[in-house]
């Protein structure tokens, strides 16, 4: 016999499925929301940026501080050394070649001087000498030769008669051959003579151009050195104002020692450092304003550094029209560099958002909900203004340029209190 079903149990597992259901529902949308709330985050618009985007003339430039310089710095060092006895000038001194600055004192240089000055005295007095043992050797040698020419002109006279005699047999053979001996003997010693007189000679003078060119050197040497007294008198090599000053007076220093600076007032250049993000395009004779005031006065690039440091880099830069009128060296001023021709191009104004994103990015204001959504842009070239936009964004939107570390990386940003 069948057994009768209880509709009251049937209902009540409806019910249950029917909860449980409900129970999953609620548990899903609540995960939902939770997620969606987790990619969003509220911001009071008075709290952040917005700039517009728009369409515009690109100055293609940067802005970077520079100081003013000396055209030419010159370097003064000690030649000797020696104790510092006087200081005729002080730093800020305009100065012409030639002016004294300060004078050493150099007892030890002096002492050498003076024994070199005895040794050259020395040597002209064995030149002098020399020249008077030469000349008495060569006089010598002259009368030797004089008086064996007149022997030997006489025994050739009385050979000639020899022979006569000898052949009219008035003088014996022996007599005869006794005065030819004479003769020949007398007519080799002379020969002899005038080789031992010439080979004198030349040896004489070779001693002579010898222990000249020596006396000649030394009193060069004599001369130079003489000189570094003269040295010991710091000069100015060139015009201009004395800069810095590095000796007090009863300081002992040595040669080489740096000494101070002069700097050349003939023209001046602006000193500046630029991030390393620009070192390919910053080139020699590279255009640009320097501001003093509220004037600008054009200058060109003249001299570029290659080292980084700290993430820049160098560069001097040379007026090109007239120098600012009382300029001053240390004086800072805004330096704007022409990097290249002005263009028409799509421009975001410059702001936090850039460290944050490093240009990978930015959040696009919908103005009808209020929300700023990420996109994605590429950013080319950029001024001390704007940024170049090259894909991402379209004149007229509205961007946040602040930074965009208080967002939390979140996907969207709405906007509070947005003024109407």
């Amino acid at each position: 016999m069948d057994k009768p079903i209880d509709l009251g149990i049937k209902r009540k597992q409806r019910l249950i499925r029917y909860a449980i259901a409900g129970v999953i529902a609620l548990a899903v949308l609540v995960y939902c929301l939770r997620l969606q709330m987790g990619s969003r985050v509220n911001i009071d618009a008075d709290k952040i940026t917005l700039a517009k985007i728009k369409q515009d003339i690109f100055q293609d430039e940067i802005a970077v501080m520079g100081s003013v310089a000396p055209i030419q710095t010159v370097y003064l060092d000690a030649t000797e050394g020696g104790r510092i006895e006087e200081i005729f000038i002080r730093e800020g001194t305009k100065v012409k070649p030639g002016d004294p600055i300060l004078r050493i004192s150099n007892d030890k240089l002096r002492l050498e001087i003076s024994s070199y000055e005895t040794e050259v005295a020395r040597a002209v007095n064995d030149l002098k000498t020399l020249r008077i043992t030469m000349e008495n050797q060569l006089y010598n040698n002259q009368s030797q030769l004089v008086q064996y020419y007149y022997d030997l002109s006489k025994l050739r006279r009385d050979q000639t008669n020899n022979e006569q005699m000898y052949q009219t047999k008035i003088m014996s053979a022996d007599d005869y051959l006794v005065g030819k001996e004479n003769y020949e003997r007398k007519q080799k010693m002379y020969e002899l003579l005038q080789t031992k007189s010439l080979q004198d000679s030349n040896s004489m003078t070779a001693r002579m151009v010898a222990s000249e060119e020596t006396v000649e050197s030394m009193q060069k040497n004599l001369a130079v050195n003489r000189a570094r007294l003269d040295k010991l008198v710091l000069r100015a090599p060139v015009a201009g104002e004395l800069a810095t000053l590095n000796p007090e007076l009863g300081k002992v220093i040595g040669a080489g020692a740096a000494i101070g600076t002069i700097n050349i007032l003939d023209g001046y250049k602006i000193e500046a450092e630029v991030d390393e993000h620009f070192i390919a395009r910053v080139k020699p004779r590279l255009p640009a304003f320097c501001e003093f005031g509220t004037r600008e006065f054009p200058a060109t690039v003249a001299k570029i550094f290659p080292e980084v440091k700290d993430g820049k880099f160098s560069i001097h830069l040379t007026f090109s029209g007239p120098v600012p009128p009382g300029i001053r060296i240390g004086q800072t001023c805004r330096v704007r560099l022409q990097l290249g021709e002005s263009q028409r191009a799509v421009l975001v104004p410059r702001g936090g958002f850039y460290a944050s994103t490093g240009g990978q990015w930015i959040y696009v204001v919908n103005p009808q909900t209020h929300e700023a959504v990420r996109r994605n842009l590429k950013i080319g070239r950029q001024n001390p203004g704007f940024y170049e936009v090259l894909e991402g964004l379209e004149p007229g939107e509205t961007v946040i340029t602040s930074g965009y570390d208080v967002f939390g990386n979140r996907d969207t940003v709405v906007l509070k209190n947005v003024p109407r």
